[in-house]
């Protein structure tokens, strides 16, 4: 991995941040049942533009309304929520290596969206080798990648987590499937860096407002959608 990819170690890479993280909204949701967490990049509204880019590919026929998905890192659920309520009713799952985080989108499911039986959260180590859920139709990462580069963790073979990133799409991804990746720590030719290495091929991106900073023009947010080809 090219050295100016990886990014410091930090608390946000670990589970025991994650763990707690959860634990204290989970704790909040029960007293407050109209507090769901936070959403992740609700600043840049990239929620609405994910929705948006998705009915584009409805649009085009590149995904079905019924498309199953699995959104990796899922946290409190947000984005599959979303994403149903606006109208997909395939098969959508979230995994997250955080327990708490699937307890609290678990309890949010229970008790807030009870009338989708389409949805399922599942803890999970997306890079262990017993991990081989069924190929979907669609993959999502909001944010996860961001925060497993600030893990510094490597694998049994000694293969950094970055490398071995793109295995892991490719490997829970159909054929001709698409995965929509966003992140705020890394630009656009950063991520498709690390990812299109293999079977996935750049397919589009999102537009995000631009920024400029001496001289040089930047979004604090990007986000890339790939193909398995």
């Amino acid at each position: 991995m090219d050295d100016t990819l990886k990014l410091n170690k930090s608390k946000l890479g670990t589970k025991e941040y994650w763990d707690e993280f959860y634990s204290l909204e989970k704790k909040n949701f029960e007293e407050n049942p109209e507090d769901t967490g936070e959403c992740w990049f609700s600043e840049n509204d990239v929620e609405h533009h994910l929705v948006k880019f998705m009915e584009e590919f409805v649009e085009d026929g590149e995904v079905d309304w019924d498309a199953s998905m699995l959104d990796l890192g899922t946290g409190n659920g947000h984005l599959l929520f979303t994403l149903a309520e606006e109208g997909f009713k395939g098969r959508m799952v979230g995994v997250d290596y955080s327990e708490k985080s699937v307890e609290f989108a678990n309890e949010i499911l229970k008790k807030q969206h009870s009338t989708m039986e389409n949805l399922s959260f599942y803890a999970a180590d997306i890079f262990s080798r017993d991990w081989n859920p069924r190929p979907f139709d669609v993959v999502l990462d909001k944010g996860t990648l961001d925060a497993i580069a600030l893990s510094g963790l490597t694998l049994e073979n000694g293969q950094s987590i970055l490398d071995a990133y793109h295995k892991v799409v490719e490997k829970v991804l159909k054929e001709t499937g698409v995965f929509i990746i966003t992140s705020c720590n890394y630009a656009e030719e950063e991520l498709i860096k690390i990812v299109a290495k293999g079977e996935l091929k750049v397919l589009k991106t999102i537009e995000y407002p631009k920024f400029e900073f001496g001289g040089v023009k930047g979004s604090a947010i990007s986000t890339v959608a790939f193909v398995k080809k």
